[in-house]
């Protein structure tokens, strides 16, 4: 499984010259933690819950009550361009799933954007991962048995079982077997294959 398989696409995005506040507005309401920065498809930098939060949330009056005045702050950016981080960390969309998540929990990173020779073509996201890991089994062997039928002959006996696949046939020679593990084991959802012997 790939970045490809994982992403999600078209991007929502935000221009450099979005205002912060508007960033902001729309990170709440979609639910987002990112937005890729964006001037057409090419990828500038990305701006976070963070960045947009970080100094844009002023110390409630009452809590000042008897206490000298906190010194003026610095005036925050007004639009995304003074606020995002530039030079993003980004996959290709033909990395790893494996390496998508390492990257992730290395970097603690909650988005990836996915860039292929420099353009933006999808974004993937911690819940991303999470709905491949979480998905049923019935759907997982149900996806197995449909690519099974496209790439191999004869007929498979597909059970899935926490997301571990078991396939077993009594017509397949071993490299039709290797194929067939191979496809199986590139399917979201899939967390191991077995080859049953019949």
């Amino acid at each position: 499984m790939r970045a490809k398989d994982l992403m999600t696409t078209p991007v929502v995005t935000v221009r450099p010259d979005t205002p912060a506040k508007e960033a902001a507005r729309l990170l709440a309401s979609r639910g987002f933690t990112a937005l890729p920065v964006v001037d057409a498809d090419t990828l500038l930098g990305v701006v976070t819950e963070a960045d947009l939060i970080d100094g844009r949330i002023l110390p409630d009056p009452r809590s000042l009550i008897g206490d000298d005045p906190p010194p003026p702050s610095e005036p925050r950016a007004h639009l995304v361009a003074d606020a995002m981080t530039s030079d993003p960390v980004v996959v290709a969309s033909t990395t790893d799933a494996v390496e998508v998540a390492r990257v992730m929990l290395d970097r603690h990173l909650r988005t990836l954007p996915v860039v292929d020779d420099g353009r933006l073509v999808g974004i993937v996201t911690r819940r991303d991962l999470l709905r491949t890991i979480a998905r049923h089994d019935r759907d997982i062997a149900q996806d197995v048995r449909h690519r099974l039928a496209i790439a191999c002959r004869g007929s498979w006996n597909v059970d899935v079982t926490d997301g571990v696949v078991t396939l077993s046939t009594d017509r397949a020679d071993a490299s039709e077997r290797h194929v067939a593990q191979a496809v199986a084991a590139a399917l979201p959802g899939v967390l191991g294959v077995h080859l049953a012997v019949t």
